[in-house]
């Protein structure tokens, strides 16, 4: 592939098409489908109950737990990773390391069942460490690919390009599943659909790969010195921090929020499926999707309502506002029973779920000072980010765990949203 310059409409487009590839999993195994499967699982059992690693757990905080390690594990290997590929220059290859990885997990999903919870388990590890790994990479290729004016437009388009082939890909899903008349016959639709994402991911992200620059390759090979040179560099990051007043600030409230707009996005469906009064299990399945879909669909309208606000207003100041309206979605959602009360809340998290994660990214981009050494300061980002949907995630699976109640927990992170828009209004408007 022919080098292309930065700033050009075909290498934009390419890295934008990823989102495309890569969207289905979170909308069809993160936040949808198999959270409906897997639920669908203990539907003969009044407890919800199941034993696993010589404990028993309640369904959701087993999931939930699962879900916080693999995080931990993200936090830990990508910026090894992440020093490995600035060393050689290859971020391109570890990028498709684990867009294979996760697309190979999904296709594993189809054997999920509670008689072989701990190998299903992984799989369901595998397709989130893969998501999750590829994203330190696809995210560190921004700053590479085009200026900083044009990076909050960018980076909305990735995600509404995201959200677009994601619902495209659930509407067959879904076709699949209700096309089906017995319970059992949906469960073998749901476990084809999970087959479907990671093919999808697989084969669409091939032409993002083709495209993008392999990374600025320095002849050099990978030893046990470069290794820990992720760490290392993360330590550096660390410290030039402290000179950057105004990228310090914004990143500790980007961790403090982002530790309570992930962990929401990821029990979202498991808190309908448990905590809504559905009259049936059929109106449930098509309820939990709709909502979804509705969730995708006005995210697109989110993601640029956003991007112009931001233009408008500032960054900060419309994190500030979206912030908000998270906060309140938190109490509203404590007190929702009924499933109109549920898509009332889910439009309304679609508006600012686009926005607040588009705009989260190009904010850190733009605040970043002049360096070429991009991959580190977003494995930084990144480890950031999921060591906050550790606690995040461990937080609301201990409050469920010990209360029976999704309730309590989702209530809980109203707190971090409050302290996050108190951080926000202290990053400094130039930086120091």
């Amino acid at each position: 592939m022919a080098h292309l310059e930065k700033g050009s409409k075909k290498l934009i487009n390419a890295w934008a098409f990823y989102d495309w590839a890569n969207s289905v999993y979170t909308l069809t195994i993160a936040s949808s489908i198999f959270p409906i499967f897997y639920s669908a699982l203990f539907i003969d059992q009044l407890e919800r109950t199941v034993p696993a690693f010589g404990m028993v757990f309640k369904s959701t905080a087993l999931i939930t737990y699962v879900t916080a390690f693999t995080f931990l594990v993200v936090s830990f290997t990508s910026p090894i990773l992440s020093g490995i590929a600035d060393y050689v220059g290859n971020k391109k290859n570890f990028m498709k390391f684990f867009c294979y990885i996760g697309g190979a997990g999904c296709i594993g999903l189809y054997w999920f069942s509670l008689d072989n919870i701990h190998l299903s388990l992984l799989f369901y590890f595998m397709g989130l460490i893969g998501y999750w790994g590829s994203l330190v990479f696809y995210n560190s290729y921004l700053p590479d690919i085009a200026f900083p004016e044009q990076q909050d437009s960018i980076s909305a388009k990735g995600f509404s390009m995201g959200y677009i082939g994601s619902v495209l890909l659930l509407l067959l899903n879904l076709f699949m599943v209700m096309s089906q008349e017995t319970g059992e016959e949906k469960l073998q639709m749901m476990r084809y659909s999970f087959v479907t994402v990671g093919i999808w991911w697989i084969v669409f992200s091939q032409y993002t790969f083709y495209v993008l620059p392999k990374g600025v390759s320095n002849g050099h090979k990978v030893t046990k010195a470069v290794v820990f040179n992720g760490l290392k560099e993360l330590k550096l990051v660390w410290h030039q921090l402290k000179q950057n007043l105004r990228l310090k600030r914004y990143l500790t409230a980007f961790f403090v929020f982002s530790m309570a707009v992930q962990t929401i996005m990821l029990v979202a469906v498991y808190f309908g499926e448990e905590e809504i009064s559905w009259s049936d299990d059929d109106a449930k399945t098509q309820g939990l999707i709709v909502s979804i879909l509705v969730i995708q669909l006005v995210a697109i309208l989110g993601a640029v309502l956003t991007s112009r606000a931001s233009s408008k207003f500032g960054n900060i100041k419309t994190l500030i506002v979206v912030n908000f309206i998270w906060m309140l979605l938190c109490v509203y959602a404590y007190f929702m029973k009924t499933p109109i009360q549920f898509y009332i809340a889910a439009t309304c998290v679609g508006l600012v779920m686009g926005g607040i994660q588009s705009l989260a990214r190009s904010t850190y981009s733009k605040f970043l000072p002049d360096t070429e050494d991009t991959t580190s300061y977003f494995s930084f980002f990144d480890v950031a980010e999921k060591i906050g949907i550790v606690i995040g995630m461990v937080i609301f699976a201990t409050i469920d765990q010990i209360t029976g109640s999704m309730r309590n927990a989702i209530l809980f992170l109203f707190i971090f949203f409050l302290v996050g828009i108190v951080l926000l209004y202290r990053v400094p408007k130039e930086n120091k």
